[in-house]
């Protein structure tokens, strides 16, 4: 098992894995939108944020756990998937929230 390379957005193997994980999320949701960032916590490492509008984020994310962690544990890339909703859908969230009816909502983030 290799060591993590050091997190750095222009590291071409960073580059290339979070086109491979961008191009396999927008593959199922074309008009999902990302952004990368560099954080600390919960592991130092550059994380792609893909904003996506469907009701459960597992169903971004399930797709490419094998192929993520297979970068992350056999290839020492420190790249991470952070799912989460647009705005409008985590407002209706929080609405649902305060009435009582999101029963069977999921978790607005998901990794």
């Amino acid at each position: 098992m290799p060591t993590m390379i050091a997190p750095d957005v222009n590291d071409p193997r960073i580059q290339a894995a979070v086109a491979e994980l961008q191009a396999a999320i927008q593959e199922r949701f074309p008009s999902a939108e990302f952004s990368l960032t560099y954080r600390e916590d919960p592991e130092p490492g550059i994380y792609l944020n893909a904003t996506v509008d469907v009701e459960n984020l597992d169903e971004v994310t399930d797709p490419i756990v094998s192929r993520l962690v297979d970068m992350q544990v056999d290839e020492g890339l420190p790249v991470y998937v952070i799912a989460g909703w647009p705005e409008r859908r985590i407002i209706e969230y929080l609405r649902r929230q305060k009435s009582g009816a999101f029963a069977g909502m999921p978790a607005i983030v998901t990794s």
